[in-house]
């Protein structure tokens, strides 16, 4: 029997597991809602009601799933890894040194640690590779914020940039359908957290998302770019401590805050009060496209992405719509079809829906 390797993908309230035999995939399966109403299991694109409670009883599940193979590598991919730049060996001090950094990352740092040492019962090497590790050369002008740069330096402040397996995948992916190896691309992995990148020739130039996953884009629960002060009046006004703004600003924000009644695009599509919300998340996307335009200097291709951006016709029309003035022209027929390709022939631009797969970035990055 050959070793097969598992291959880890855990969201703050999920856990995408696939296993490869070699580079060949066995398996791909999700288990989504854990810790929350109607925690199921999808493979195949069939959905399955499971009973799990937490993190722990999902690795359970997991492990009774895989116990016919013999495991010999498992790669996490882990969202905020610090100054880490490379694929890493996961041993007692690098779990250490993640949980340092885990607070700038709450929704996803926490529970990918917990799955990490819960695997350890299977005692095979365990690698992390990091959401950051795309952006790591982003230029200087890029990265760098507006405060005094010893504290900058001091505390290791700069724009990390997250979802770096996707945006990896997807400008390699529109590469190729493009047939050149020098391109200008934009890539939004829309889900409930949302990142859009500018990417020219391969390397990243620009990201939304900055010192922690908080920045950017509004999300399903997360505020997005802020003017600070805001943080400070409202921690005296309300009262909130430091566990609190933090709470507020990545949990109970976003779409969620402004609706008042759901985070997920789905349920806002559906009622009438999901409309400002909405607008809101539709402008910030076509505010950054525009920019990140200005920064490439030309564009030969936009990249949909994420569960959002592969499944939800109505938005990418609304978004590519504020933008249209590009020379863009979508071809409507195919974009209700979630087609790979949505523009038409005579569109300046090519507008790509592509699935991502960050598991095939964690994959070739551990079998290196």
């Amino acid at each position: 029997m050959d070793k097969k390797t598992l291959i880890l993908n855990v969201g703050s309230s999920s856990i995408k597991y696939s296993l490869f035999s070699k580079k060949k995939l066995v398996f791909k399966k999700e288990i989504d809602k854990i810790g929350l109403k109607g925690t199921y299991l999808k493979e195949g694109g069939k959905e399955k009601a499971v009973n799990i409670k937490d993190f722990r009883e999902c690795v359970e599940f997991i492990l009774e799933d895989i116990k016919d193979y013999k495991i010999k590598l498992i790669g996490h991919r882990v969202v905020h890894g610090g100054d880490l730049t490379k694929p890493s060996l996961i041993n007692d001090k690098l779990i250490k040194k993640l949980k340092k950094v885990a607070k700038l990352a709450p929704l996803h740092d926490f529970p990918e640690i917990k799955v990490i040492e819960l695997f350890k019962k299977l005692k095979c090497k365990q690698y992390a590779v990091f959401d950051t590790m795309f952006f790591k050369d982003l230029p200087e002008k890029a990265t760098i914020y507006g405060i005094p740069k010893r504290l900058s330096e001091k505390y290791g402040i700069r724009k990390y940039g997250f979802h770096g397996e996707s945006h990896r995948y997807l400008s390699e992916k529109a590469s190729k359908l493009l047939k050149k190896r020098w391109s200008k691309l934009i890539t939004l992995h829309l889900g409930n957290g949302c990142s859009i990148s500018a990417i020219k020739n391969g390397i990243p130039v620009d990201t939304s998302m900055g010192f922690t996953p908080l920045e950017g884009l509004v999300m399903g629960t997360r505020c997005g770019d802020l003017d600070p002060a805001i943080v400070t009046f409202l921690m005296e006004h309300e009262r909130l401590n430091y566990n609190q703004i933090y709470e507020l600003l990545n949990k109970k924000s976003g779409l969620l805050g402004i609706s008042g009644f759901t985070g997920d695009i789905p349920d806002l599509l559906k009622s009438k009060k999901g409309k400002l919300a909405l607008n809101i998340f539709i402008y910030r996307i076509i505010k950054y496209m525009g920019a990140y335009y200005s920064v490439l200097k030309g564009l030969d291709a936009i990249i949909f992405s994420g569960g959002i951006g592969e499944n939800e016709p109505k938005i990418r029309k609304k978004i590519l719509e504020g933008i249209k003035f590009l020379g863009i022209k979508i071809n409507n027929r195919l974009n209700k079809k979630n087609n790979l390709i949505i523009s038409d022939k005579k569109s300046k631009i090519k507008v790509f829906v592509i699935r991502t797969n960050e598991e095939d970035i964690i994959l070739r990055n551990i079998l290196k």
